[in-house]
């Protein structure tokens, strides 16, 4: 057991199985949390067009990271008394402390993609 953890509490390490990040973690770095939470970082936007935005997304799995995002705190979900109810998702202020971060990440990729390309055919060459 860790410093400072009582029984029966979760382990607070983040190299553990058993650490509750675990599961934040993967919402937010799985193949679709960076994406949906960067589609977001523009302004709220509806189910389909989060879809749409985010490519190759099945709209199953979309709902599911959807709601999995929401139950975290990451995002709001709003709906619209209409027939049929329009949905639309915005980041909260802790999504969008998140997103911040994520932003980071991905301008990284785009500043450093060219090096990575390179580096690929050496490496495959």
């Amino acid at each position: 057991m860790g410093v400072g953890v009582q029984a029966g509490e979760p382990r607070r390490d983040r190299f553990h199985k058993d650490c509750p990040g675990w599961e934040l973690y993967r919402h937010v770095a799985n193949r679709w949390g960076v994406l949906i939470l960067s589609a977001l970082d523009e302004g709220p936007l509806r189910f389909h067009a989060v879809r749409d935005q985010v490519g190759g997304i099945s709209e199953k799995v979309l709902s599911q990271n959807l709601r999995d995002l929401v139950r975290d705190g990451l995002l709001h979900r709003e709906v619209e008394p209409s027939t049929p109810p329009k949905v639309t998702y915005s980041l909260t202020p802790l999504g969008d402390q998140l997103t911040a971060r994520v932003r980071v990440l991905l301008e990284w990729v785009g500043a450093n993609f060219d090096e990575v390309l390179a580096a690929r055919r050496h490496h495959d060459g």
